[in-house]
């Protein structure tokens, strides 16, 4: 059943990200549900067995009616979590927010000093978020400070989690970056080294010795620098459900850049529908699609298969095994990618594309660093 259900109230955000999860064409999907469709999908949810439930986007705090939805959520039973920038959120709507009934927040954070936070997101936010950090916390909601990790911020994991402690918070997450949409646009200037990566894991080694549990430090280590994919989502269809602003059901955040699946929009079809019978969501669950090596895997299992948006995105198929796996005759694709990055290290001034508006532009969306 799908336990975790994540409804990206919008695409719109104020903030320019350069590894942005969004699609890189966000702006084609304008027809964002109503309340009313909103309410709807939580309550098919919940009759399908959702207990988690994400509100996310975009920036989640645009959506004026997020505290009624809330309350509605709450009163059917979920475990409600916000998934913001900390933008638009202020004392007021806090106070709200938690009448309504939300239980955590997860706020992220780009950097640890405002100078290199506006240049990775574009706006002079950094005091803000820490303020509002600070402000969560006393209203006694548990928080996750979650940290997006590339080349650029990896070397401040120590200052982050002392960030974390301070602020009081229960849990930081360093997430690095998965390479979809804007970040795979992005991807040569933002893939960190195997040399960060390793001061980055000690650093969160030591502070786990000296917090002992006064803070859980989750550490996401990205999938390039691994020889065995991770098992996605937990499978393909299994127990995560995505809604996208426009009410299109995706089987995780990001499937929508498949482009030879039409996934179904809860404007046509029930979640029951969508979740149990629609081909889409039946497409890779199961081992009957599997190719080898993993059809013959004696991890296929475990694993899955790994990532199938990734296995399109760099074999063009996606029923190919995700070419993270040591045993896919594309890893060469990943080695490449960490080789070049490898020498991109110390090489001056950086060139990113950032988030804005809603396709891919360099002119009047770049900043140096």
């Amino acid at each position: 059943m799908p336990l975790w259900l994540v409804i990206e109230l919008t695409y719109k955000c104020p903030l320019k990200c350069p590894w942005c999860s969004n699609p890189v064409d966000f702006d084609r999907y304008r027809n964002e549900l109503s309340t009313e469709e909103w309410k709807e999908v939580l309550r098919e949810g919940r009759r399908l067995g959702s207990l988690q439930l994400g509100f996310t986007g975009g920036e989640p705090m645009l959506r004026r009616d997020l505290e009624e939805l809330v309350a509605e959520a709450d009163g059917l039973g979920y475990y409600t979590n916000l998934i913001t920038s900390g933008v638009g959120l202020n004392q007021q709507r806090l106070k709200a927010l938690k009448k309504a009934g939300l239980k955590q927040v997860q706020l992220s954070i780009q950097a640890c000093d405002q100078e290199l936070n506006e240049k990775l997101v574009g706006l002079d936010v950094f005091e803000h978020k820490v303020a509002i950090a600070r402000a969560i916390k006393a209203e006694g909601l548990p928080m996750v400070l979650n940290v997006p990790v590339s080349r650029y911020n990896i070397d401040q994991t120590e200052a982050f989690i002392d960030l974390a402690a301070d602020l009081g918070v229960e849990y930081i997450e360093f997430a690095n970056l998965q390479y979809y949409n804007w970040a795979l646009l992005n991807r040569a200037e933002l893939l960190p080294t195997r040399e960060q990566l390793a001061r980055s894991e000690a650093a969160v080694n030591a502070a786990r010795k000296r917090l002992g549990n006064g803070l859980t430090i989750y550490y996401v280590v990205p999938d390039y620098h691994d020889n065995r994919p991770k098992a996605c989502m937990n499978g393909w269809g299994s127990i995560h459900l995505t809604i996208a602003p426009d009410g299109t059901a995706l089987p995780c955040q990001e499937a929508r850049l498949i482009k030879d699946i039409e996934f179904p929009n809860v404007r046509q079809h029930g979640l029951d529908w969508i979740w149990n019978e629609s081909s889409a969501f039946n497409q890779f669950r199961g081992d009957s699609w599997m190719k080898e090596p993993c059809r013959s895997c004696n991890e296929k299992e475990k694993d899955f298969g790994g990532c199938r948006c990734q296995a399109y995105l760099m074999t063009g198929d996606a029923a190919n095994t995700d070419p993270v796996c040591a045993k896919s005759p594309h890893r060469h694709l990943i080695d490449t990618l960490i080789a070049k990055a490898e020498t991109r290290v110390g090489g001056g001034a950086k060139t990113l594309l950032m988030r804005e508006g809603g396709y891919p532009r360099r002119t009047g969306a770049q900043t140096k660093i």
